[in-house]
């Protein structure tokens, strides 16, 4: 995160939006703490969710994808049709 200028007090954002087909969007970003965040510490990474998001962020999954396009945080959709490493990112 020190690479891409993210101040030190930010974190991983994890959460929803209004907006998609189903009424809410995924999102992620970087964000400062919220009181009403639940706060995670996972392999160096601060990660802060809102507890009212949880039961739609349950069974999803953080990932990191370093590509020749781009390096970033994605919450990734795994396709039942292809092979294991094969994913989309949002």
């Amino acid at each position: 995160m020190q690479t891409k200028n993210i101040p030190a007090a930010y974190g991983l954002r994890v959460g929803i939006r209004g907006g998609g087909c189903g009424g809410v969007a995924l999102m992620i970003g970087f964000d400062k703490e919220k009181p009403t965040d639940l706060t995670y510490h996972i392999e160096g990474i601060t990660i802060h969710i809102d507890k009212k998001h949880t039961m739609y962020l349950i069974g999803k999954e953080v990932d990191f994808y370093e590509g020749a396009d781009a390096k970033d945080f994605c919450l990734p959709i795994r396709k039942t049709n292809y092979p294991p490493d094969q994913i989309s990112c949002l």
